[in-house]
């Protein structure tokens, strides 16, 4: 199991990274008290396999608690636990912009000056910040670049490319809320009008063998890969992690989820991580 301890100074951006260590399959925990590390190593190791990556943040928000870190890390040596940790840092004139920003006040000064409240914090620090495996100053850096940073060090999948979701819908129960580009094939002739394909749906031979019966369906699909090999590589330049691609017809049982699995299949055979997904194909 690997196991991530995620510190550093208050506006450093723990908050962030920890969203982004979700997102990459961590099993994430905010503000966990470090005399209760131990026992929540033990606990994930109880979990056969399903908890491999876990990523958990310490840092004085903890209070008195957090005193207890260092201790607590060479019992968890002791037991023969490994573990790596992530100190975030910034410059003092970076971080009292962020809280000036978002108008809070610092835990180690509620009363005081930010600037006073970030000595306090340094000083709590050092001795952690000293043994950490990881530093990152984020001061400069846009939360793209940090994602970044954090997949370089700690995604270890083979395939870290855009996740791609294609899902079909019926336009009659309303839009894909949640998709990225939207494709509509109501221009396509409609097998719900055909009496022997009407109860049927475009994942069965029949539907789908008719729907591609017409030279503009396969020229359509064509002409949208040739969109999405286009675009793909822009969107992981951006940084994107997610593509959901939604194509509509009418009911969302036939056209649409014909041409979803088509496209499906083109875009697995090239090598992307896609899923398809069929909104409407019982209604």
């Amino acid at each position: 199991m690997r196991f991530l301890i995620v510190t550093g100074l208050s506006g450093a951006g723990k908050t962030l990274a920890i969203r982004y260590l979700e997102d990459m399959g961590f099993f994430c925990v905010d503000n966990l008290p470090p005399k209760l590390i131990l026992r929540f190593v033990e606990l994930c190791q109880e979990s056969d396999g399903r908890i491999d990556k876990v990523a958990i943040v310490v840092d004085i928000r903890g209070g008195g608690f957090f005193d207890d870190l260092i201790e607590c890390l060479e019992e968890m040596k002791e037991e023969g636990h490994s573990y790596e940790i992530l100190f975030l840092e910034a410059e003092n004139s970076v971080l009292i912009k962020r809280y000036k920003e978002s108008r809070r006040v610092h835990p180690l000064d509620k009363e005081g000056r930010i600037v006073l409240g970030i000595q306090k914090e340094r000083e709590k620090l050092e001795k952690i910040k000293n043994i950490s495996d990881h530093i990152i100053d984020t001061g400069n850096l846009y939360p793209k670049q940090l994602r970044e940073n954090l997949i370089e060090l700690f995604d270890n999948r083979k395939d870290k490319g855009l996740i791609i979701s294609v899902i079909s819908f019926g336009f009659k129960h309303g839009i894909l809320l949640d998709g990225d580009l939207i494709f509509d094939v109501r221009f396509l002739p409609n097998p719900f009008y055909i009496d022997r394909l009407k109860t049927h749906t475009g994942q069965e031979t029949e539907v789908r063998d008719y729907v591609f019966s017409f030279s503009e369906t396969e020229e359509f699909v064509e002409k949208t890969m040739d969109m999405l090999e286009f675009l793909i590589p822009y969107y992981q330049k951006e940084g994107k992690s997610q593509l959901i691609i939604g194509i509509g017809c009418t009911g969302g049982m036939h056209r649409s989820v014909a041409i979803s699995e088509a496209l499906h299949e083109t875009l697995q055979n090239k090598g992307y991580r896609v899923s398809v997904g069929h909104r409407d194909i019982s209604d």
